[in-house]
């Protein structure tokens, strides 16, 4: 029997470094998948939630799919409907699906082994889109060092802010370790009914907040370069320039967005005084990369609000982070082959270097990708509900992009939009190009090239 049972497992590591070699990208798929359905089991259980009761099927997949995949959107109440243990397993899920389902593989052989063998790098270089192999120990390292070490920050920052704010030892450190790992991971889940809303004004609060979800959006690989180079801005990469400027750029634009459409609405920023609306103007411009947090009620938004924060979310974070949409990197090289073709410029440069004809294609592959995944889902849930156009968007963005905010109409969908949901969220997190690569065959390599003509565009 036991060597009935060692043959089965040998056949199935093979199976899995076959997969590996042949499609990362599939395996991690495969992987990500099965975490989900492992962490469905665990809230299906009358235990998981605080009514003693198996909690629907839809809920209990659409809970463990937003927690793996760090989206934050509910269909029931996170702080009153689970018990202890659901709100530990909903946790754990959120720091899996941070550090990424193949990061944590090779975390897992590194234990083991005490080095990473070829597999797993090839795993963990299709999930941290590190291009070279080597760099894959150093990363890994790099991950769940930062990550913790932030996260811990974070706690011991927010644990003494809700002392103050008159929690128990106990509640308080269950608050601050759930929201540090929330933030960073970019999850935008929340232990308490009320959420943030009560504290609007509390900088002490929301600003350990705001940086955790900002430095988690960032990416890995972004946190690994300027960790190894944080002396010498110069010898950082290009992808590490052009993320954290980027990004910065889109923090500024949408908080500012937000203050001019939201400053005299009576139902957000009206009734607060200027210094609260400046921390909540920063607060909602970061949000959208990913975080899902909120402190004013989004439904009460004016339109022209949703439609920013509809274009943020679509961009979210950067490469191989705990954000998701088409990425600030896609965005930048996009916009920097538009001005260079304005200026009748060959190539794309930026930062003294020059971006491949390439690098352009997968960008444009992105965001199509990604814009089709938003159309079709729209268009479903559009016919399943019958809601307007812009809660529908919304909604959709939201969950492609992994982001979380909503506004106010998630628990309301009939199953059949929440399963529309719960596959955007998995594509969304997975990745656009990912998903694509793992349903492909195989690359085609052409040997003839066929003769050049240019069509006519615009």
């Amino acid at each position: 029997m036991a060597s009935g049972f060692s043959g089965r497992l040998w056949a199935g590591r093979e199976l899995v470094d076959r997969l590996a070699r042949q499609s990362p990208a599939r395996l991690a798929l495969s992987v990500f998948a099965a975490v989900i359905a492992v962490f469905t089991g665990l809230l299906s259980t009358p235990f998981a939630t605080a009514s003693d009761t198996r909690a629907p099927f839809v809920d209990a997949l659409f809970t463990a799919t937003s927690a793996v995949c760090v989206t934050g959107l509910v269909t029931v109440p996170t702080g009153t409907y689970w018990s202890a243990f659901g709100h530990v397993v909903i946790l754990v899920g959120i720091k899996i699906g941070g550090l990424g389902v193949m990061t944590l593989a090779s975390v897992l052989g590194m234990a083991v082994s005490r080095r990473i063998g070829l597999t797993q790098k090839l795993l963990t270089a299709s999930e941290t889109k590190t291009t070279r192999l080597g760099e894959v120990g150093s990363l890994v390292r790099v991950v769940i060092i930062t990550s913790t070490t932030l996260e811990i920050a974070i706690a011991l920052l927010l644990i003494p802010r809700f002392l103050v704010l008159g929690e128990t030892f106990g509640r308080a450190t269950w608050h601050g370790i759930f929201y540090a790992v929330s933030a960073f991971n970019n999850a935008g889940f929340i232990p308490t009914a009320e959420g943030l809303a009560p504290y609007t004004g509390d900088w002490l609060l929301l600003m350990p907040i705001v940086v955790g979800v900002f430095i988690g959006s960032l990416g890995f690989p972004v946190i690994l370069n300027v960790a190894r180079h944080r002396r010498s801005v110069r010898r950082w990469s290009l992808h590490a320039k052009l993320t954290i400027v980027t990004s910065a750029l889109l923090v500024v634009t949408g908080s500012f967005l937000f203050l001019v459409f939201e400053w005299a609405n009576a139902g957000t920023l009206g009734p607060m005084g200027w210094q609260d609306k400046l921390l909540s103007g920063l607060f909602m411009g970061v949000m959208p990369r990913s975080g899902g947090f909120s402190t004013v009620d989004v439904g009460e938004m004016r339109e022209a609000s949703w439609l920013i924060n509809d274009a943020l979310m679509f961009v979210g974070g950067g490469s191989a982070s705990t954000a998701g949409g088409i990425k600030v990197t896609t965005l930048a090289v996009m916009m920097l082959a538009i001005v260079a073709e304005a200026r009748g410029d060959q190539d794309v440069e930026v930062f003294g270097r020059r971006i491949p004809r390439e690098t352009l294609r997968l960008a444009v592959a992105v965001s199509f990708v990604g814009a089709t995944a938003v159309l079709v889902s729209s268009l479903l849930l559009l016919e399943i509900t019958g809601w307007t156009l812009d809660v529908v968007l919304f909604e959709v963005i939201s969950a492609f992009a992994t982001v979380g905010l909503s506004t106010g109409v998630t628990a309301d969908l009939p199953e059949a939009g929440k399963y529309v949901l719960v596959a955007l969220m998995f594509i969304g997190r997975t990745g656009t190009m990912t998903l694509a690569a793992a349903l492909a065959l195989r690359d085609r390599r052409r040997v003839i090239r066929l003769p050049e003509e240019r069509p006519i565009i615009g």
